[in-house]
């Protein structure tokens, strides 16, 4: 008996939801005025984010623990007719994981800021308030930030994609230290995105939520973080499919 399409929804909803929470968290905890976690370093970072994936991955086990739209978009091109155990790969299961992952990372950048929100109000610099919800690239190249964020992207899937489909044993350590590793050999350029969910989303949290004094959400920089890693996550799919 199959995992039903609520289920599943709520899986990919929360796992998402709490990634963002912790991995914007520690973004805030790093980049904001007057947190303890001013004197910390890119290492710090990707800690976070790597342990904000580990975490998430058990909380969504039952979906699959796709947690982000590039690992869906993977398992698809991967041809192997399931998102997960027992979840047939169709139109409407692909539309209900990414619904389920947008949604959820938008929630959770709402939670992050509200634990930080002190935070953002005392900070007068609008770019860190920014960068601290949002990716920022260090040079601001478009076409070269999308390309890294496939190159980058695509390593995260292809090992997810290489490791199982099972979140047990190793498996949730062994992607949360793929992303740690991913984030500081080749975060540098972009900040890595690496997830569609994690910056659309937060940008729109950005965008409608009352930050004290805040600028601009850099629209203009939306399309590298949010379709580069939808086309690394494609282009792993095929590798994977061909391995």
């Amino acid at each position: 008996m199959g995992v039903s399409l609520g289920t599943i929804f709520l899986s990919e909803f929360f796992g998402t939801a709490l990634l963002l929470l912790m991995g914007l968290g520690v973004a805030m905890n790093l980049q904001l005025v007057r947190t303890y976690g001013g004197s910390g370093t890119t290492l710090m970072g990707a800690f976070g984010w790597g342990l904000g994936v580990f975490c998430a991955i058990y909380i969504a086990g039952v979906s699959g623990a796709h947690i982000n739209p590039a690992v869906t978009i993977g398992k698809v091109v991967e041809g192997s007719g399931e998102l997960a155990p027992g979840v047939a790969t169709t139109v409407g299961s692909v539309a209900l994981y990414l619904g389920a992952q947008f949604l959820g990372a938008f929630v959770g950048s709402v939670l992050a800021w509200f634990v930080y929100r002190d935070h953002f109000d005392q900070t007068e610099d609008q770019t860190v308030q920014l960068k601290s919800m949002v990716t920022y690239p260090a040079i601001r190249r478009h076409g070269h930030n999308f390309l890294v964020e496939v190159i980058a992207t695509f390593v995260l899937v292809f090992v997810i994609l290489s490791q199982g489909d099972t979140p047990s044993g190793l498996g949730p350590l062994a992607v949360g230290l793929v992303v740690i590793g991913v984030g500081i050999t080749l975060g540098g350029n972009t900040n890595w995105s690496l997830n569609s969910a994690r910056d659309l989303s937060a940008r729109i949290a950005f965008s409608i939520l009352p930050i004290k004094g805040k600028g601009s959400a850099d629209w203009s920089y939306w399309w590298p973080p949010v379709l580069g890693p939808l086309v690394g996550g494609a282009i792993a799919g095929l590798a994977s499919a061909a391995w």
